[in-house]
């Protein structure tokens, strides 16, 4: 078994592969860009070498900085986790040639699986069903759009060369697909060094499944049952589970059986993974999609039914160990279903969010399982992939280890940082989720209902009102008051609050914060009280029931979790109100305002128009870039447009992008 093992990743990944060594007695390098310098898997390693600047081509994409890496701290063996340089045959080759082990299949498997055409092509010829389509190399836009034609709408592009969902587009018809390959080239260039396309048919309401492998060097390959894989926000995976509620026992052993062959046509080695495309109709019916010659993400679902190690056995396949167990000693016990958390605002279209978290809470517990990057004080920037952590339940039952998932959630709270736990809850709350009716689809129809704007909880907006009422001079209930005296009746303290939702929230406190009257912009007074158990928790107690919260504040803004929630709330001043109220002025039929700002951070990747031209609303202006995924910034009026940014620029949250002027012909508004 090797001695030290670098782990050639980052996140909650590199810290997952970095806890099984520590299991195994195994020494663990990490390695991380300037972005990571404080990040937790630096920190749970053994030791770190520090590979480049933040951005990913200059550092954990690099092949060079990581066998650099690996040689100076004496590594035995390279893990690359997933994403990155996983599925890259040039690691592998670059780990070959300095005589460390590339934890992970042989050059020819990622060369053949690595380019989806050829591995269509390839385990085509070896007899596995695949998805009607084009996968021919060197395809022009126009030879792309003969082939569409021939397949029929709509069609599914993709890059050829990466995975993950990124760079796919659903395209419903011929006047769609121009703009769709023209973004994803533009991803796939971007994400994977290689803007190669492919065109498959879109099949209607299929299910995803995939197979986990895994092969030894003595010929052996094992499957490990199957995982759902079906509810995909724009085809990145959510929410997974092991084993499917769709297949036959059958069923299960046609598809693991196909998915062997496909490893055994490749010769693969270690542990893998192939995806199927399965018909809901007809649940006998499977097409390949893909080999993912890696660890996956949702890889704890079948460690959890299974209790198998898969970092251990990638670890032992490596070192020359065979399987210590044959295809009929597998066994599937229990259900398993995991949520990946992610810096996202699902009520601004998912957008990635940034921040640093404040405070943290994870939850454990029997059946409970987190993998995580997480730590107090962490830093969350918009260089890499938003994903957090995962949170991860098992039980004896589908049902009662979805209960468990909910629970799980409900118990996590991360301040300082927008999240989608409370949208994950919503998704497992929903009637066709509980009860399996699940499709690739599914999500985008769940979302209008689960993300809608709402008001801000009463629960989140009264302990955050009565949070800072405490800090407020004269809250108490003596005569004389250090804000002043005065005859009559108390007048209550109003405060203005911005909810995150462009909403503004006015608030009346009328009391100590330990037996208020609270007013909600100017609707029933509500009997409100709020216990602090600590300077970070408390009990806020709203027309007599109570509700456990936790509480952080930065500056004019207090975090509040509750219930799975986290909810930030910013104070507004009083010269914000007199601003906002000029802003709102109307000249004409324009917006007083004609700023266009960035809605997240990231990096401007094109931009569509010039200076000086005339745009009309809706229109797009540029695209903006962050954590893997790409926003359109559109016009909100017609107007001449003024560009204040050019491609490659960085640009921070809410940073001008452009302005927009009126017309030169509409004179002078009154």
């Amino acid at each position: 078994m090797f001695d030290t093992v670098l782990v050639a990743n980052r996140g909650e990944i590199a810290c997952r592969v970095i806890a099984t060594l520590r299991r195994m007695g195994i020494r663990s390098v990490a390695v991380y860009s300037d972005a990571d310098r404080h990040a937790r898997h630096v920190a749970l390693a053994d030791t770190a070498v520090r590979l480049g600047p933040a951005e990913p081509r200059a550092s954990y994409l690099s092949v060079d900085a990581v066998i650099d890496a690996a040689l100076a701290s004496g590594a035995d063996a390279v893990h690359p986790g997933y994403g990155f340089l996983s599925e890259n045959p040039d690691l592998a080759k670059a780990c070959e040639a300095a005589g460390v082990v590339f934890v992970g299949p042989g050059i020819d498997a990622l060369a053949v699986m690595g380019d989806k055409i050829r591995a269509k092509k390839h385990v085509s010829a070896a007899g596995v069903p695949v998805i009607p389509g084009a996968a021919l190399p060197g395809l022009s836009d126009d030879e792309i759009a003969a082939a569409a034609d021939r397949v029929g709408y709509p069609v599914l592009v993709k890059p050829s060369a990466g995975g993950g969902g990124k760079g796919m587009t659903v395209v419903s018809s011929p006047s769609d697909l121009a703009d769709a390959l023209t973004a994803s080239r533009r991803v796939a260039g971007a994400a994977f060094g290689d803007d190669t396309l492919l065109i498959e048919r879109y099949v209607h309401a299929p299910r995803h499944i995939e197979v986990q492998l895994l092969a030894d060097t003595h010929g052996a390959v094992v499957h490990l049952g199957e995982r759902e894989c079906s509810l995909q926000r724009r085809h990145q995976k959510v929410i997974e589970e092991a084993p499917s509620v769709l297949l036959s026992a059958e069923t299960r052993v046609r598809i693991g059986s196909a998915a062997c062959d496909v490893a055994r046509s490749v010769g693969y080695v270690g542990a893998g993974t192939v995806e199927f495309l399965v018909s809901d109709d007809d649940p006998t019916e499977f097409f390949f999609m893909e080999m993912n010659t890696r660890l996956q993400v949702e890889h704890p679902v079948t460690e959890l039914v299974t209790g198998l190690d898969l970092v251990e056995w990638q670890l032992r396949i490596a070192a020359g160990e065979p399987l210590a167990f044959g295809q009929d000693d597998v066994r599937l016990d229990g259900h398993a279903v995991e949520a990946r958390v992610y810096a996202e605002d699902p009520s601004r279209d998912f957008l990635p969010t940034t921040g640093t978290v404040l405070l943290l809470d994870e939850p454990t517990g029997d059946g409970v399982r987190v993998d995580t990057s997480l730590r107090p004080g962490l830093e969350i920037g918009s260089a890499y992939d938003p994903m957090l952590s995962k949170v991860v339940a098992w039980a004896p039952t589908r049902d009662e280890a979805l209960a468990r998932l909910d629970g799980a959630l409900e118990r996590t709270t991360i301040l300082g940082v927008r999240t989608n736990v409370a949208f994950l809850r919503s998704v497992l709350a929903s009637p066709d989720v509980r009860a399996g009716r699940l499709d690739t689809g599914l999500l985008a129809r769940l979302i209008p209902s689960v993300t809608t704007t709402r008001p801000v909880d009463d629960v989140a907006l009264v302990a955050a009102v009565l949070w800072r009422h405490m800090s407020l001079p004269g809250t108490s209930n003596a005569a004389w008051r250090s804000d002043g005296w005065r005859l009559g009746d108390a007048r209550p303290v109003r405060y203005e609050i911005a909810t995150g939702n462009d909403a503004v929230v006015g608030v009346d406190v009328l009391g100590p914060p330990s037996e208020a009257a609270v007013t909600i912009d100017g609707g029933a007074s509500i009997a409100a009280a709020l216990r602090p158990h600590g300077p970070d928790s408390a009990d806020v107690e709203i027309a007599g029931v109570v509700h456990p919260v936790r509480l952080a504040t930065v500056g004019d803004v207090t975090w509040v979790g509750a219930g799975g929630t986290s909810t930030d709330l910013r104070f507004r001043t009083r010269a914000e109100r007199v601003a906002d109220a000029v802003a709102s002025v109307v000249r004409g039929d324009r917006p007083a305002d004609p700023v266009v700002r960035s809605p997240m951070p990231g990096i401007v990747v094109s931009v569509d128009v010039e200076s000086g031209d005339e745009v009309v609303a809706g229109q797009t202006l540029l695209v903006i870039e962050a954590m893997k995924m790409e926003h359109r910034v559109v016009a909100p009026g017609d107007g001449i447009v003024t560009l204040a940014v050019r491609p490659t620029d960085r640009v921070a949250l809410d940073h001008v992008v452009a302005t927009i002027h009126g017309h030169p012909h509409e004179g002078t508004p009154e």
